[in-house]
């Protein structure tokens, strides 16, 4: 991790954020509802408050809850990335989504979805009932079925969990296909490295996504939700409030 955010102690966690103007700055005023993501290297987003550049902050969408946002900047920006900015994703063609009830991948789904895409996903228990409700017109529980063995034909697929289900991806192209990969480089895929983007952000939060939250926890119990996070079942998002 320290050659992609090599980090200096001592460090304030996090980079994803939503809140209120505290100190107007250009183009902003006291109390406007925002929302933002700091640079990984400097990170301080856990925190009760916070000092960003003017231009970085973004407008929090109305139709959901000001902590709730706070699942919209990393995860969503990245879906948008991979899809639009990546693979250039298009009405009529379909795109296969990996852990479609996680973070990047519930935001992916109802990209892809807006984008005209059909949208099949793969998901497990009840995360399968999830991405059907976001939106994937064909889900696989990936512990009951082999999805290398049902699908072909694939336009574009987009991996969020690597190994041997990115290798596999590839076997479901169709030719001239396109496999978008998030955890780590690899060879026969293009790999989708986030950086923030205020215009990005903004044409995301315009979308009116839904942000699937699993679990939110106090700011004091900012360890327990990092140990719950990095058990690696979170269905969507898993926040933190300092309210």
């Amino acid at each position: 991790m320290h050659d992609y955010f090599p980090a200096a102690l001592p460090y304030i966690l996090g980079t994803d954020f939503s809140g209120r103007v505290a100190t107007p700055g250009t183009g902003w005023q006291l109390g406007d509802p925002v929302i933002g993501r700091l640079d990984p290297v400097d990170g301080g987003a856990f925190a009760e408050q916070l000092v960003i550049d003017a231009a970085d902050l973004v407008p929090a969408p109305s139709g959901i809850g000001l902590e709730t946002a706070a699942g919209i900047p990393t995860a969503a920006a990245t879906a948008w990335q991979a899809l639009v900015e990546v693979a250039n994703v298009r009405r009529g063609q379909t795109v296969l989504v990996h852990a479609a009830a996680g973070g990047v991948g519930s935001f992916a789904v109802q990209i892809a979805r807006r984008l005209g895409a059909r949208v099949v996903a793969t998901a497990s228990g009840d995360g399968v009932a999830i991405a059907e409700k976001l939106g994937a017109d064909q889900v696989l529980d990936y512990r009951e079925v082999a999805f290398d063995s049902r699908l072909d034909g694939i336009d574009v697929v987009l991996d969020t969990v690597g190994g041997e289900v990115r290798a596999r991806s590839q076997q479901v192209l169709k030719p001239g296909g396109l496999l978008v990969t998030t955890p780590a480089p690899a060879e026969g895929a293009t790999f989708v490295f986030h950086s923030s983007d205020a215009a990005r952000l903004a044409k995301v939060a315009e979308l009116g996504v839904e942000v699937l939250v699993d679990r939110t926890y106090p700011l004091a119990d900012g360890a327990q939700a990092l140990a719950y996070l990095g058990e690696g079942h979170a269905r969507g998002k898993v926040l933190l409030s300092v309210a």
